[in-house]
Formats: C-alpha cells, sequence, structure tokens
C-alpha cells in the first residue's frame, strides 16, 4: 500500500523526470542539421533548473532521464548502420543501441549527481561553476572511456554561433565549457537573488566582450602555394558497394573520373576500392602512372592486409608521387571489433554475423606528405576524436578525412558528422578535405565555414583550391588539458569547501 506522503512526493519526482526527458528530446535541434544554437543554452538551463535542490539520486534520475532521452533522438542511426547495413538481427539491433544509450546517460546522470552534491554554495555558483565544471569533466570522459562516443558534445553545437570563437583556444570542450556557463547564467538572471543576477550579468558581459575580442584574431599563416584539389564521391550504395560485380564498374569510375581532373591532389573516400590492395594491385598500378603522368598525388581508401598478423587494416593509401600509408588507428566498437568473450565470437560466427577484429594502426604515425606539404589524415569516425589529431600538429598545413557515412543512409548522421570535421578546422586553423563514400564531401575552410560541398547520394566530384598554413592556435599548442584543469581543480576545490569549511 502507497501512502499519501509517498505519493505527493513520487508525483512531482515523475513529471521532473518527464519534463527533463522532454528537454533532451529536443537538444537534437541545437546540432546539424538544425542548427538552433541557442536552444541548446535554453535546455541546459532547464536540467540545471529541474536537478537544483534535488538529492544526489533524484538528481542523477533526472540527469539520466534527459541523457537517454537526447541520445534517443540524435543518435537513433544507429539503428540504421546495425541493422539495415549491418544484417544484425533486429533483437541485437535493439540491444546494442539501448545499451549505447543508457551507458551515454549514466554520464549525465553522473555530472547531475555531482553538482547536486554540492548543493551547499549559492544558487550562482552552482549554476555558474558547479555544473560547467562537473559537465564538461564527464562529456570528456564520455569521449574517452571504452573507446569513447564523443557525438553530440555540446561544443559542436555552437559552431555556427558567436561563441565559436573560443575553439581555437579551447577546443570543443572549451566550447562545451562556455557554453553551460551562459546557460547558468540564463538561468541565475531568472532565478536568482539580487546578488546572483547582478554577477549573471556581469558575466554575460565578460564572455561577451571576450568573444568579440577572440573572433577577429589569427593564429595561423599561409604557407606555400596554393593547392587544387578533387574530391571524388562514387556514391555507390552500401548495400551494393562489396557485391562482386559492382567490383569493376566501381574501379572503372573511380579512374575515369579522377583521370578527368587537373587537380595537384585527389582523394577518393574510406575503402573507395572494395578490395584488399594485394588482389586489385595491377589497378593500383594503372592509376598511379596515370597520376605520375599528370604530375598528380592521389590518396585512396582501400582495405590492407598485414600479413604477420594475419588482419586486415583500413588504410588510406598513396599513389603517384608518394606511396606512403596511413592505417586508421581508433576502430568502431562492434564495427571494426567485438569486445566479446570467445563463446559470443563463436555464436557471431555460426550465426553468420561480422566477427573479426580489423587491426588498428600505430599510435605514433607520420603525416602523408604532399611534396614539401604535410597532411593530417584521418579515417571515418576519427575526426570526433579531436585530441587525437594534435600529434600531426603542428607540422601538418591540410586536414584530410576520408568516410563512408552511407552506412547511415539518409538520417541526420551525416550532418552531425560533417559539423564534427568543420569544428576539427576551426580548432586547428587548417583547411579540411572530407571525402565521403555518397556524401557530404566538403572543402572546410580554417574558420569552419563550407566552402563547397558535394551533394548527397550522387556521383560527383568536388573541385576546389586550398591554402595550406602553418602555425599554430592554442587548442594545438595545449590540447584539452587547460579545460580539464580548471575543471578538474574547481570541483576538488568546491568539495573540500564544502566538506572542511
Amino acid at each position: 500500500m502507497t501512502l499519501p506522503a509517498e505519493r505527493s512526493h513520487r508525483g512531482p519526482s515523475n513529471r521532473g523526470r518527464w519534463a527533463a526527458g522532454a528537454a533532451g528530446l529536443l537538444l537534437p535541434l541545437g546540432f546539424a542539421p538544425f542548427g538552433a544554437w541557442p536552444v541548446t543554452l535554453l535546455l541546459l538551463a532547464a536540467l540545471m533548473f529541474l536537478c537544483d535542490g534535488r538529492s544526489p539520486g533524484e538528481a542523477a534520475r533526472r540527469g539520466f532521464c534527459f541523457g537517454f532521452a537526447a541520445f534517443a533522438a540524435g543518435a537513433y542511426w544507429l539503428y540504421i548502420s546495425i541493422h539495415v547495413f549491418g544484417g544484425a538481427p533486429v533483437i541485437i539491433a535493439f540491444v546494442l543501441m539501448l545499451g549505447l544509450f543508457v551507458l551515454m546517460a549514466a554520464y549525465v546522470a553522473a555530472a547531475a549527481a555531482v553538482a547536486a552534491a554540492l548543493s551547499g554554495f549559492a544558487p550562482a555558483l552552482r549554476w555558474c561553476v558547479i555544473w560547467p565544471a562537473a559537465f564538461t569533466l564527464i562529456e570528456w570522459l564520455r569521449g574517452t572511456l571504452f573507446t569513447g562516443f564523443p557525438w553530440l558534445t555540446l561544443g559542436y553545437g555552437q559552431i555556427d554561433g558567436p561563441l565559436a570563437a573560443w575553439a581555437p583556444v579551447a577546443g570543443v570542450h572549451g566550447l562545451s565549457l562556455v557554453t553551460l556557463v551562459l546557460s547558468g547564467a540564463l538561468l541565475s538572471l531568472w532565478r536568482g537573488g539580487t546578488v546572483g543576477r547582478i554577477a549573471a550579468a556581469g558575466l554575460i558581459l565578460m564572455i561577451g566582450v571576450m568573444t568579440a575580442g577572440l573572433q577577429p584574431l589569427r593564429w595561423v599563416e599561409p604557407v606555400g602555394e596554393p593547392v587544387r584539389v578533387s574530391m571524388v564521391q562514387g556514391s555507390i550504395p552500401q548495400d551494393r558497394k562489396w557485391r562482386p560485380e559492382q567490383l569493376e564498374p566501381t574501379l572503372e569510375l573511380y579512374r575515369s573520373l579522377t583521370a578527368a581532373q587537373q587537380a595537384d591532389l585527389v582523394i577518393w573516400p574510406e575503402v573507395a576500392v572494395p578490395a584488399l590492395a594485394q588482389r586489385v594491385q595491377d589497378f593500383l598500378d594503372a592509376v598511379a602512372a596515370d597520376a605520375r603522368a599528370r604530375g598528380q598525388q592521389v590518396y585512396l581508401g582501400i582495405l590492407t592486409f598485414d600479413s604477420e598478423r594475419r588482419q586486415y587494416r583500413n588504410s588510406l593509401i598513396g599513389i603517384g608521387r608518394h606511396t606512403e600509408a596511413y592505417h586508421k588507428r581508433h576502430l568502431v566498437p562492434f564495427g571494426e571489433f567485438f569486445p566479446v568473450p570467445d563463446f559470443a565470437r563463436r555464436w557471431m560466427r555460426s550465426a553468420g554475423l561480422p566477427n573479426q577484429d580489423t587491426l588498428a594502426g600505430e599510435k605514433n604515425q607520420a603525416p602523408l606528405p604532399l611534396g614539401t606539404l604535410r597532411l593530417a589524415p584521418t579515417i571515418c569516425y576519427e575526426d570526433a576524436y579531436g585530441a587525437e589529431q594534435l600529434g600531426f600538429l603542428p607540422a601538418s598545413n591540410l586536414l584530410i578525412n576520408v568516410s563512408n557515412d552511407a552506412w547511415f543512409g539518409g538520417s541526420i548522421a551525416p550532418h552531425q558528422h560533417l559539423q564534427i570535421a568543420r569544428m576539427r578546422a576551426l580548432e586547428t586553423g587548417r583547411f579540411m578535405l572530407r571525402a565521403t563514400n555518397t556524401g557530404i564531401t566538403a572543402i572546410i575552410s580554417p574558420r569552419g565555414e563550407i566552402v563547397a560541398r558535394s551533394p548527397q547520394f550522387r556521383t560527383h566530384v568536388l573541385n576546389g583550391v586550398v591554402q595550406p598554413y602553418a602555425g599554430a592556435t592554442p587548442y594545438v599548442r595545449l590540447g584539452d588539458t587547460p579545460v580539464l584543469l580548471i575543471c578538474t581543480l574547481l570541483i576538488a576545490g568546491l568539495f573540500l569547501r564544502q566538506r572542511f569549511g
């Protein structure tokens, strides 16, 4: 039997959780392709308000509802890649997808619990300092632990707003921190006392002045001559790409489209050639001869085979003027490697499901050459891990990413991925050349702006001229360390202050 007191307590709690879930459901509107970046500020303020004054346990439950709804709405496309194109049974696809959503929501719950545990401070301090520091730290952990899943990191949604000026200084996590501070300040203006409102107004003014001061700054400088680039988007549907009868048409398509270009650098997407490099060596030799005759350098995505370890690699190889290669380092769980026990792998094998691990590339690979220039490469969603690219910089003059967003069909995922690539260009002050199988292929400026882009699901060659850059932004020099250190010291210091007075 439930007592009236229990019912009255449970009712508001449930309403608060539903409200948090509703706010989380709207969070993807702040990201591509919707781009309603101010909405993020309001939704985060709503989350802080809903969790404020609650026990750490109840705050965690509300944070969980917010996080689960946000990822269910913003990463639903995982079902397309796992079931529709990956071939996993519906039940397995749902289990994997829901399991990831639960894990991601747990991070938001942890941030809410930490903030609630520090309830002994003034509201403005809780909302403008504690929440931003806790959420930023936990968000960084979400993109790091267990190989990480950095999708829907708050800073990405601000790339088209004025706060984007913080990205070259503090990276995407610094941008998340500033976003959260502003959200807390907005909440303080609404719900804070007189002192809190004055402090919040001053904080908003200070961030506005600093943002305006950062916008005109240029941290890098042009180097060398502009480079003519061509990125070939074959647009081979994922469900046809690996059919044996599709191989020859695919090879002919990419070769003929490349032969028609006058570019210095030609880039083909991730695994543009659906075969092992060793099995199409004659074709690669022919393309290399064509490229040398035109003075071109071609970098193309293909599978290679490590004969010592008897494993495949997801590679970007050079043909033409240079033959250096880059091998993908950050592999996709349950796509390129399977963190399961042997009995589960045997069952997957018997069920005809993918189960073979790809071999990860070495951590400290060199940039790819283009004459005297250097290129910082990433394959697939490696570009979602900003700090991992810093090993190529500041030596590299251009960023290149090859990807296959065909796995996501016509969902919002390719647009989100393009937004992530834009952040990498903005953080590093380099042009980003992004070649994909079915779109969205794009040339992105050092300001994170799209200079040119391809249409989706159409065979297309994207041509342009890009300027190499040298030098280093503050983020390239320092990475995420300053932001993480500030957040850690704030949380640790406030915990000690609350505990020992």
